[in-house]
């Protein structure tokens, strides 16, 4: 397995993305994790796609200038979880939702990147669970097999609060859905207590993975404090192949907690752990 490191341009939200950029270069990293985050990111989809063209491509030049690569297109449609999910019950949602997906498609192409992340939906109140997930299913596979026929690599983050929070949720809707792969984040799941054993075996189904410090109680805390075993992962991901990046997602928002970290020296120290399990450090390419 060849280490690929990037690391997620939304996780410096207070700098412009110009300098984020800069920043993620300086610091060595091999690819960044685009975050088109309705509301909530530097590149809104509701303004990145009125000239799509264009803004994917300037996007590919300031990467390309910085040697680097678009290791994710990570959508999120808007700033909650619901009104425009992919599994919503009402049809004008989600014919929005599929939209949205085809312009990031696009987007990607265009920015030369291929992998797409994507939330999976959530379960419905007003309804049996069993038809909330009957519905993601159905959508996430419509959008794998849009993906594939661009040959551009599709998953999900199994998330809290999503349709599928915990492991065993995750292999379901994996199982239900032909072409689905993970965008793995175990600090979802280490948040309610899961031990690492219990998440593992969804390293296989990977095609994306997110790495910050977490424990229980904590969606994002400290390394210091993170009781997640990084080693222990690396050695799953060598044992089945992993194929894609590791991307270092310390994020800044007034959610979970995620504003008390010191974003950019967690980030350094992470990254030099995977590095010091993975051999030489990559020298820098941009100056």
């Amino acid at each position: 397995m060849q280490l690929k490191l990037a690391c997620a341009d939304f996780s410096f939200p207070l700098l412009e993305h110009d300098q984020v950029l800069d920043l993620i270069a300086m610091l060595g990293f091999d690819g960044v994790d685009i975050g088109l985050f309705e509301e909530r990111s530097h590149l809104w989809p509701s303004r990145a796609f009125k000239n799509l063209d264009q803004t994917a491509r300037e996007l590919s030049a300031r990467l390309g200038d910085r040697d680097l690569q678009a290791a994710d297109v990570f959508l999120q449609t808007a700033a909650d979880f619901f009104s425009l999910a992919p599994n919503h019950p009402d049809a004008k949602p989600r014919r929005k939702a599929r939209d949205l997906f085809l312009r990031t498609l696009d987007f990607a192409e265009a920015c030369r990147g291929r992998h797409v992340s994507a939330l999976p939906g959530v379960h419905f109140p007003d309804e049996p669970r069993s038809t909330s997930l009957a519905r993601s299913c159905d959508e996430l596979a419509w959008r794998a097999e849009q993906a594939r026929e661009r040959n551009i690599v599709f998953s999900v983050e199994a998330h809290v609060g999503s349709i599928a929070p915990k492991p065993k949720q995750a292999i379901e809707l994996l199982k239900k859905t032909p072409g689905l792969t993970l965008t793995l984040d175990y600090t979802h799941f280490t948040k309610l207590g899961i031990a690492d054993e219990e998440i593992e075996p969804l390293v296989a189904h990977a095609s994306h993975f997110h790495a910050r410090g977490a424990c229980k109680g904590r969606l994002q805390t400290s390394l210091k404090n993170n009781v997640i075993d990084y080693a222990r992962v690396l050695r799953a991901m060598q044992k089945v192949n992993y194929p894609g990046y590791i991307g270092i997602e310390y994020v800044w928002i007034d959610w979970e907690h995620c504003n008390e970290v010191d974003n950019l020296s967690e980030t350094i120290l992470l990254r030099d752990f995977f590095r010091s399990h993975n051999g030489k450090p990559r020298k820098l390419a941009w100056k």
